[in-house]
């Protein structure tokens, strides 16, 4: 079951506007055999020049979806979020038919038999200031499937579990745009 948590800055979270991220972001369950287990994190902005900001983010067992657009009409904002995620879980799906030839594997991908667990925690060190920890499972996938993970959740790097070594790898992008990647001895 997808659980929503819709949280508001400087906006009214008013029930029309809860129950329409509802329904809009309810529309991605059609690319999941069943109905996800999963956390759907959804923070809607508004700034003082009047522009909207809508920020999705949905942990999966296999995959992060993660969004964000901004518009003058948050209700605008919201649908170009869903179209966005949307394009992002085509272009997934397209890349594990490609690379598993199982038309039934895509919705397999995308089942999700347990959350994601991200545990974040504020840390102070006395040299250093740590501002975020982050836990989190680390899957087997190829360095093809990290860098379009990376590039899903918009970072510069990604820890992963190569699947033909099983190491753990980064993957990162670099400044001529190229990509490369960190494994250990």
């Amino acid at each position: 079951m997808m659980n929503y948590n819709v949280r508001g800055e400087n906006i009214e979270l008013t029930p029309a506007l809860r129950e329409y991220v509802e329904k809009k972001l309810g529309k991605l369950e059609r690319y999941f055999d069943g109905t996800p287990d999963s956390n759907v994190h959804v923070n809607l902005k508004v700034y003082s020049d009047k522009q909207s900001k809508i920020e999705v983010t949905i942990p999966m067992t296999q995959l992060v979806l993660r969004a964000e657009e901004s518009h003058e009409d948050m209700y605008a904002a919201i649908d170009l979020v869903v179209d966005k995620l949307e394009r992002q879980i085509r272009k997934h799906k397209t890349k594990v038919n490609r690379k598993y030839r199982d038309p039934a594997g895509t919705r397999a991908f995308f089942e999700a038999n347990g959350e994601a667990r991200v545990a974040v925690q504020d840390a102070e060190d006395e040299d250093f200031e740590l501002v975020r920890n982050k836990r989190f499972n680390l899957k087997p996938m190829d360095s093809e499937e990290a860098i379009l993970q990376m590039n899903m959740l918009g970072h510069n790097f990604f820890v992963f579990t190569n699947a033909s070594t099983n190491n753990t790898n980064v993957v990162y992008k670099r400044r001529d745009g190229k990509y490369g990647i960190i494994e250990p001895n």
